[in-house]
């Protein structure tokens, strides 16, 4: 009888071990944003997704879904805001919306260079913004380098501030980027990424802004032939989380996530180098006009913006301490 008993065990523990084998889950993470997939910024999100998965030995998974699948940029972030998306990716220019202390990256010239943004982005400043959307529902995970924005044109260069003066140029749903044309005496027009390449075909706007990569990807070049690198903005794209979705993690796995984030913007950032030298030698090839202007020109109007915002004595601070970050 005991013997029996023995036989019918060692027969029953591969069935356990089967039924393990299928109550391990794994949970699904769906991340949208608005790139293309050749996009620096896609391709890093792709590792993170690999590594996540290594991480968590199979337990979470990260589906990405680019090109605006899922919706604009405001609309993932009212997605997130409900838990019906758990990541996404936005410029600060758009989150500035959302979490009102971002606004601060969208002041043009703010930065003294690209080091000095990285510096201030992966310090206590960085986080301290990452942290105000928390209230908003939305967790600021990590910033992605999305360089330098500057203009570019259809019809009329633009090689001084003044070329701007009457040109509806677009811009993102952002008060400091209108504030910023506004200054130049341009006329901004807030569109979506999507529609831009038929807006600037059809004439509703006359120009935009945006980094190399971007300009070039979008395929926007074959519309608009000047391109003048004022580098007005160093605007940030920051990756999102649902704090819906990032409460339901437990301790470790929020930890796998962390560290699959920043493996993922250290990525990113090495390939943005290539990614904007290649953008600027391929659009000049399709025949855009690359400008240099002199910048001071532009930098120079645009005191009366931060007179402006620094009566807010929050604001005024916060600017001081980017510009005492070393």
């Amino acid at each position: 009888m005991r013997l029996k008993t023995i036989l019918y065990c060692l027969c029953f523990i591969p069935l356990l071990h089967g039924c393990n084998e299928l109550t391990k889950k794994t949970k699904t993470i769906k991340l949208a944003h608005g790139l293309d997939t050749k996009h620096s910024v896609h391709i890093a999100m792709l590792k993170m997704s690999d590594d996540l998965y290594k991480l968590s030995n199979g337990t979470l998974k990260i589906n990405v879904y680019p090109s605006q699948q899922l919706g604009t940029e405001r609309e993932c972030l009212e997605l997130l805001q409900i838990g019906s998306l758990e990541m996404t990716k936005v410029s600060v220019g758009v989150l500035e919306n959302f979490a009102p202390k971002m606004k601060v990256l969208g002041l043009p010239y703010l930065f003294r260079d690209r080091e000095h943004s990285f510096n201030v982005l992966d310090g206590p400043i960085g986080q301290e913004l990452l942290d105000n959307g928390t209230k908003f529902w939305l967790k600021g995970l990590g910033y992605y380098d999305a360089g330098s924005r500057s203009f570019y044109s259809k019809d009329k260069a633009i090689r001084t501030p003044e070329d701007l003066k009457g040109l509806k140029v677009r811009v993102m749903e952002s008060v400091s980027a209108m504030n910023m044309v506004r200054s130049f005496g341009g006329s901004p027009t807030p569109i979506s990424w999507g529609e831009l390449y038929t807006s600037l075909q059809q004439g509703v706007v006359d120009a935009a802004e945006n980094n190399p990569p971007s300009f070039y990807l979008s395929r926007h070049y074959e519309v608009c032939k000047h391109y003048t690198l004022d580098e007005h903005t160093v605007v940030p794209d920051v990756l999102v989380g649902s704090t819906h979705f990032w409460n339901s993690l437990t301790e470790q796995e929020q930890e796998w996530v962390k560290i699959a984030v920043k493996n993922s913007v250290k990525y990113q950032r090495e390939l943005w180098l290539d990614a904007e030298e290649e953008a600027l030698t391929e659009v000049e090839k399709a025949g855009v006009e690359i400008i240099r202007p002199d910048k001071t020109l532009f930098s120079d109007m645009v005191k009366p913006i931060y007179d402006e915002v620094e009566k807010d004595p929050a604001v005024h601070q916060l600017i001081q301490q980017i510009r005492n970050t070393k």
